[in-house]
C-alpha cells in the first residue's frame, strides 16, 4: 500500500510536471517576442553600429528588413527565419572564438538578449514596426474597472476630472501609487495661469478662485485664461524657439532683418486658436493657396527664418543650398519628431530612412525664391494707406484691359517684386565681377550674361541699380554679344539703389540675353553701375489710352517705394524651377543622381489629389493617415506642462527613443486631437489642465521620491523652473512695472554696455524708452550672436536653429543675474515703493502685502522672521552707510530725509530676496 501510494504521488508530481511545462509552451508561444519594443533595442545597442547604415560588414545589415533577410558576402543569409541552430547570426553570439563571437571587440550580450533573439529567430524573425510609425489605432479609455471606484470617490478616493485620468490611475495601480491631494488653490491658479498665459495671477483674482464655491470655478478660470490674449503671447514664445525666429541673418555680419510680423502672425494665430493643421499649412506653403491673403503670406516666413549669410566673398548658392537643408530638417524635427538630418549623408543608421529619401524631400523645399541675397528677398511689402489705394487702381486698370492672370501677376511684383533675377545668376563677365559677391560691377565697354531667359510677350525690362557716374548706358542683345539689339537706354545717376524700367523689342521664346554696359568717361577700372537685380516682365496694358503712360509711371514709383516689409516664401515660376540632385556624401559640390519630390517609404502614402510641391507635403504632414504629427504636437504640449513628455527625448519618437511611458494615453490623445477636438490647441490644453493629473500638488514625500524621483508617472504635479521669458515677465508682472503693449517691431530693453557688439553694420543696442523696456520678453530683440543675456543665462536660444527642447541648468550666473540685472534691481525698487505705501510704516504688513503681491498667498511666520530680520539689518547698515542708499535708490533718494533712503533701500533688498526666492522663479 505504501508502494502503491508512493507511486501514485510521483504519477501525480509528474502529472503536475508535465502540466506546468504544457502551460510555460503555451504561454510562449501565446506571447511573442515583440521586434520593436524587445529586438529592435538590442540591435540598436550592439549590432547596427558594424552592420548598418554606412557600415554593412561581412555584407550583413540589420537596418531595413531586406538587408537583414539578404545574402550575405558568406553567399548565405546571417538569418533564417524559424532556424535559430543554422542562423549564423544567432551562433557568432555565443561563439567561443574572439574573433568570431559578436558583438566584435565588445562585450558579450547577456543570457536574457541571446534568449530573446533565439525566441524571435525561432518564431519566424518577424520584422515589426516601429510603434511611432503606425497610425494610431481606436483606444478604449480604461474606466471599465474603475466605474465602481468612481462612484465610491466620496468615501475618500480622490476624484477624476478627465480621462487622462484613467489611464494614469491604470499605470498607478501596477505601480503601487496612487493621485496626490489636489494642490490647494492659490498654487493651482498660479500654475495654471503661469502654463496658459505665461503671468502669475494677480492675488485679487486668487482670492475671488478661493471664495468661489461653484462646481466649475476651476474650469472657468480655465476658460477665461484661454481667452486672454496674453496666451498668445506665451505659447507663441515656445513656438518661436522651434521656428528659429530672430531678429538678425546670423552669421558673421548678423545684420538686422524686419521679420517681427511673423512673430505677431504667430501670437494671433495662438489667440485666434486656429486649427493646427491650419497652422501648419499656411506656415510652411501659405503662398501656394489659392488667391493667398497677406497673412498666410506672412505665415510663411516661418522658413525664412533660415540665416542668410550677408558676408563678401561667399558663395550665394552655398548656403541657399544651407538654408534649404534647414528647412528639410527642421520641418521633419517640428512636426514628425524625427531625426531625417542623419540621413544626409546616408542612411539612417536606427530608422528605416533611406538616403535618397533625404535629397526626394528636399525636392519639395527646393524651388523658392529667396537665394541668400543681402536684401534679404523675397520680401512682402506693405504699402500705406495712399499707396495702397494706387495699387488697387493699377489693378483696376489691368483688370479692364487684360486677364485676371495679369493682375495677379502684376499685384505679386508690386507687394514682393518677384520673380526677378538676382545679379548673381549672370555668367560669361567680361571685363567685370561680382562685386563682394553680391552686385554685378560691369567696366566700360564689358559684358555679362543672362542664360535661358524666357521672353514670351515680354517687352520691359527692370532693373535695379545704383551709380554716381553720369554717362552711363546699358545694350541689350540676345543670343550673342553681337545679336539682336532688344533694348538700349541710359543708366542715369542714382541716389541710392533704384529700379528704372526700359522698354523691349519683343522677341520670344527662350534666349540668352547679353548686358553690355558702357561709359567712357568713367577711370577704366571702375564699374559703370552695380546692379542688385533684374526683371523682364509685360508692360501695363491699354497702351493706346490717355492715362496710360501715367499708370506705367505710377507702377514704376511704386516698385521704387521704401516699405516696411517681412521675409516670405515665393515659389519658383516653370520656366525658372531648379532640378533636385542627391548630394553625394552629403556634399552640395558633388550632385549625384536627380530626384522627384517624394515622401519616405515608412511613413503613410502621398495624398493622391495633392499637388507635389510644398503644399501637398504640407497636406501630407497633417493627413488624418500621418502617424506621428498628432503624437508629436500632443507630446511636446504635455511636456510643456508636465515638465517631459511621455515619450523621451521629445527631438525624437524614432527607435532610438524612450519608450513612451504611457503609449494608450498618447495614442487616446493623438486621436481626440485630430478628430474630436478638430486640431484645436486651446481644446487639447483645456482637457489637460482639467485633468486631476495636473491638479495634484507636488509636494515630494520621501516614499514618492524613492519610487519615481523623475515624476514619469505622475503620482504628484509638475514643479519645474520658469522659461527665461517667464521670470522676467514674472518679476515685472508682480513690481506694476509689466507693459500690456502687444504686436510691432521689437524692443531693446536695458542691457550692459559692450555686450552687443556688431562688425560692419555699425548697428548697437539702443535702450528703447517709456513702457517699451518693460514689455514682454517675447518682444525683445534677439541677436543670433549676442542673444539677450538674462535669457540666454536662463538656457534661452539663440535661435540659429530649430531647438524643441530647452535644457534646465542651475548656474550661479542665474543668481547674478536676479539679483543684479538692472531690470531686476528695477523691479525690486518699484516693489520696495509698493511696500512702503502698503506698511504705512508697519514692517510686518510691508512685508507681508510683498510676499501675497508676489507668491499670491499669505506669508507664514517663520518666513517673516527671516525677512524682518533681512530688512533690520540691511536698514541699520544704510544708516550708517547713506550714500550706499543713495546710489541704490538713484533718483528716488533726491531731497530726502537719510533715514527714509535707509528703510526704501532696505525694502528694495527685501524685494529683491523676494524676486529670488526658489518659489517664484519655479512653478508649484
Amino acid at each position: 500500500m505504501v508502494m502503491k501510494a508512493k507511486r501514485g504521488k510521483a504519477a501525480i508530481g509528474v502529472c503536475i510536471a508535465l502540466a506546468v511545462m504544457m502551460l510555460a509552451l503555451l504561454q510562449w508561444k501565446e506571447e511573442p517576442v515583440d521586434f520593436s519594443a524587445e529586438i529592435k533595442p538590442i540591435l540598436n545597442k550592439h549590432c547596427i553600429t558594424c552592420h548598418g547604415g554606412v557600415k554593412k560588414n561581412g555584407g550583413f545589415s540589420l537596418l531595413f528588413e531586406e538587408e537583414a533577410f539578404a545574402k550575405t558576402e558568406s553567399g548565405k543569409p546571417a538569418i533564417i527565419p524559424g532556424d535559430s541552430r543554422h542562423s549564423e547570426f544567432i551562433r557568432r553570439l555565443t561563439a567561443n572564438d574572439p574573433e568570431e563571437r559578436m558583438p566584435y571587440n565588445a562585450p558579450p550580450l547577456d543570457k536574457k538578449e541571446i534568449e530573446l533573439l533565439t525566441r524571435w529567430v525561432e518564431q519566424g524573425a518577424k520584422w515589426g514596426e516601429h510603434w511611432a510609425y503606425s497610425l494610431p489605432k481606436v483606444v478604449k479609455v480604461p474606466r471599465g474597472r474603475l466605474t465602481m471606484a468612481s462612484l465610491l470617490s466620496f468615501l475618500g478616493n480622490k476624484p477624476l476630472h478627465s480621462d487622462i485620468d484613467y489611464f494614469i490611475q491604470e499605470k498607478h495601480k501596477k505601480l503601487k501609487l496612487d493621485f496626490a491631494a489636489e494642490a490647494d488653490r492659490a498654487t493651482l491658479l498660479r500654475r495654471l495661469s503661469l502654463d496658459l498665459i505665461g503671468l502669475p495671477p494677480s492675488p485679487e483674482q486668487v482670492a475671488a478662485f478661493a471664495n468661489d464655491i461653484r462646481e466649475d470655478a476651476y474650469e472657468r478660470r480655465v476658460d477665461s485664461l484661454l481667452a486672454s490674449p496674453r496666451f498668445g503671447e506665451r505659447w507663441a514664445s515656445w513656438w518661436l524657439d522651434i521656428a528659429r525666429y530672430a531678429d538678425t541673418k546670423g552669421y558673421e555680419k548678423d545684420n538686422s532683418r524686419q521679420i517681427w510680423a511673423y512673430r505677431d502672425w504667430v501670437i494671433q494665430a495662438f489667440n485666434r486658436d486656429m486649427p493646427f493643421n491650419t497652422f501648419t499649412i499656411e506656415q510652411l506653403a501659405g503662398d501656394l493657396l489659392p488667391n493667398p491673403s497677406k497673412d498666410q503670406l506672412i505665415a510663411t516666413a516661418f522658413h525664412r527664418n533660415t540665416m542668410v549669410n550677408d558676408e563678401g566673398g561667399t558663395e550665394d548658392e552655398e548656403f541657399r543650398v544651407a538654408a534649404v537643408i534647414d528647412r528639410v530638417n527642421t520641418t521633419y524635427q517640428t512636426w514628425l519628431a524625427t531625426t531625417f538630418e542623419c540621413a544626409q549623408c546616408h542612411s539612417h543608421t536606427y530608422d528605416p530612412i533611406k538616403f535618397e529619401e533625404y535629397y526626394k524631400s528636399m525636392a519639395f523645399f527646393n524651388n523658392t525664391r529667396d537665394e541668400d541675397t543681402p536684401g534679404d528677398y523675397p520680401t512682402l511689402r506693405f504699402y500705406n494707406e495712399e499707396d495702397s489705394a494706387k495699387v488697387v487702381l493699377i489693378k483696376q486698370w489691368i483688370a479692364k484691359y487684360n486677364t485676371h492672370e495679369a493682375v495677379v501677376s502684376s499685384d505679386l511684383f508690386l507687394h514682393t517684386l518677384e520673380p526677378k533675377i538676382h545679379a548673381h545668376a549672370c555668367d560669361q563677365l567680361v571685363n567685370g565681377a561680382l562685386v563682394d559677391t553680391k552686385w554685378l560691377g560691369i567696366r566700360h565697354g564689358g559684358s555679362a550674361r543672362l542664360p535661358a531667359i524666357m521672353l514670351d510677350s515680354k517687352d520691359l525690362f527692370y532693373i535695379n541699380y545704383s551709380t554716381g557716374s553720369s554717362g552711363g548706358q546699358l545694350e541689350i542683345r540676345a543670343d550673342s554679344p553681337n545679336g539682336a539689339l532688344l533694348a538700349k537706354s541710359a543708366l542715369p545717376v542714382t541716389q541710392g539703389m533704384q529700379t528704372i524700367a526700359i522698354p523691349l523689342a519683343v522677341l520670344g521664346g527662350q534666349r540668352d540675353i547679353y548686358l553690355q554696359f558702357k561709359n567712357p568717361s568713367i577711370p577704366t577700372d571702375y564699374e559703370v553701375c552695380l546692379v542688385e537685380w533684374m526683371a523682364f516682365r509685360e508692360a501695363l496694358p491699354g497702351n493706346n489710352e490717355p492715362q496710360h503712360q501715367q499708370m506705367q509711371q505710377t507702377f514704376l514709383e511704386l516698385v521704387n517705394t521704401r516699405t516696411p516689409s517681412v521675409p516670405i516664401m515665393i515659389e519658383n515660376p516653370q520656366d525658372m524651377r531648379r532640378e533636385t540632385h542627391v548630394f553625394e556624401r552629403g556634399n552640395w559640390l558633388v550632385q549625384g543622381k536627380a530626384v522627384e519630390p517624394e515622401v519616405p517609404q515608412f511613413l503613410h502614402d502621398f495624398p493622391k489629389e495633392a499637388p507635389r510641391n510644398r503644399l501637398g507635403f504640407a497636406q501630407w504632414l497633417v493627413s488624418e493617415e500621418n502617424p506621428l504629427t498628432a503624437r508629436t504636437l500632443v507630446n511636446r504640449l504635455w511636456a510643456q506642462l508636465f515638465g517631459h513628455g511621455i515619450v523621451e527625448p521629445l527631438v525624437d519618437m524614432g527607435s532610438q527613443s524612450d519608450p513612451p511611458t504611457h503609449p494608450e494615453l498618447l495614442d487616446w490623445l493623438a486621436l481626440q486631437f485630430m478628430h474630436d477636438m478638430d486640431w484645436s490647441v486651446k481644446r487639447l490644453l483645456r482637457e489637460l489642465v482639467v485633468s486631476a493629473t495636473y491638479r495634484q500638488s507636488s509636494v515630494l514625500p520621501p516614499e514618492l521620491a524613492e519610487k519615481d524621483p523623475g515624476n514619469k508617472y505622475y503620482a504628484r504635479g509638475p514643479r519645474f523652473r520658469l522659461s527665461a521669458e517667464q521670470i522676467r515677465d514674472q518679476a515685472l508682472a508682480v513690481s506694476g512695472l509689466l507693459s500690456t503693449k502687444m504686436y510691432g517691431p521689437s524692443v531693446m530693453p536695458y542691457q550692459p554696455e559692450g555686450v552687443w557688439m556688431s562688425v560692419y553694420s555699425g548697428e548697437s543696442w539702443k535702450k528703447s524708452e517709456g513702457e517699451d523696456q518693460y514689455r514682454r520678453g517675447i518682444y525683445t530683440f534677439i541677436k543670433r550672436t549676442s542673444p539677450y543675456p538674462s535669457f540666454i543665462t536662463f538656457d534661452a536660444s539663440s535661435r540659429e536653429v530649430c531647438l524643441v527642447d530647452r535644457i534646465r541648468t542651475n548656474t550661479p550666473l542665474q543668481a547674478l543675474t536676479t539679483l543684479n540685472d538692472p531690470v531686476y534691481q528695477e523691479a525690486a525698487l518699484h516693489l520696495a515703493k509698493q511696500m512702503e505705501t502698503a506698511g504705512k510704516g508697519k514692517i510686518k504688513e510691508a512685508i507681508q502685502s510683498a510676499y501675497l503681491h508676489v507668491m499670491q498667498r499669505p506669508l507664514p511666520e517663520d518666513k517673516y522672521r527671516v525677512f524682518e530680520k533681512l530688512f533690520r539689518e540691511t536698514s541699520a547698515h544704510y544708516r550708517k552707510h547713506p550714500q550706499e542708499a543713495t546710489k541704490l535708490l538713484g533718483t528716488i533718494a533726491i531731497q530726502r530725509p537719510p533715514a527714509d533712503n535707509a528703510n526704501t533701500a532696505a525694502y528694495a533688498v527685501v524685494a529683491s530676496a523676494l524676486l529670488n526666492l526658489d518659489e517664484f522663479l519655479t512653478k508649484s
